[in-house]
């Protein structure tokens, strides 16, 4: 995939409706495997709770999709919770939201409204990034091309990883996988074909706050505890 959205920190969010309690738990998960680890201590941690539904999607393309109304009615729970993630796009994320039962019975649509608005709520609560799949790519230049190189890797907005210089000027960046080729034609132009470029790995990365995040650094929050 060329771009996926999905949780870089995940957070909590809750929301009250007649008195019922509804906490949202999101976290990274990339596999069925963390989806279920994870869910097991929601459970834990809210062992008193009334209900604990949960959906989660993961894979690239959405592979895997579940969900849970955990003794709710059926389809007022866990599928409008995936229907919110489904909706936003997100991969790789698992929700769970435990609902501790304030008296007052919600009603079918006041349920389905409630577990939509809480996941709503604690996606609000994370830090969602869309992650674009690219090249790593060497750069070798004299010291007479790389000012014009440096201008091109700006003009496109090119996140640049590191620069050495010795004898010569190598940079390492990093581009979406689409435009490559685009950018290898404008350097050899650039520089009259003097600049050597060198396409070292392929690789998701993203662009938080002006930080470039790409490799164990997507996912070093994937460990929150519950």
């Amino acid at each position: 995939m060329e771009q996926l959205r999905t949780v870089y920190q995940g957070g909590v969010g809750e929301i009250v409706e007649k008195k019922s309690r509804f906490i949202a738990t999101v976290r990274l998960v990339e596999s069925e495997e963390e989806a279920l680890e994870v869910l097991e201590a929601a459970r834990k941690k809210y062992w008193d709770a009334t209900h604990n539904c949960f959906a989660y999607v993961i894979g690239e393309r959405r592979e895997t999709v579940r969900c849970s109304d955990d003794g709710e009615p059926s389809g007022t729970a866990g599928r409008p919770m995936l229907d919110v993630l489904l909706g936003e796009e997100i991969t790789n994320v698992i929700v769970i939201v435990t609902r501790y039962f304030g008296g007052t019975l919600l009603g079918t649509g006041g349920l389905v409204r409630a577990y939509s608005k809480a996941v709503q709520e604690g996606l609000a609560n994370s830090r969602i990034i869309d992650k674009k799949y690219g090249v790593r790519m060497e750069i070798q230049s004299d010291y007479n091309g790389i000012g014009k190189i440096q201008y091109l890797l700006a003009e496109d907005k090119v996140p640049v990883l590191d620069t050495e210089y010795t004898d010569k000027v190598t940079m390492q960046v990093l581009l979406p996988k689409g435009q490559v080729e685009q950018m290898k034609a404008k350097i050899t132009e650039g520089t009259n074909g003097r600049a050597r470029m060198r396409e070292v790995e392929e690789l998701y990365f993203a662009v938080l706050d002006g930080e470039i995040l790409y490799k164990d650094a997507l996912s070093q929050h994937k460990t929150l505890k519950i």
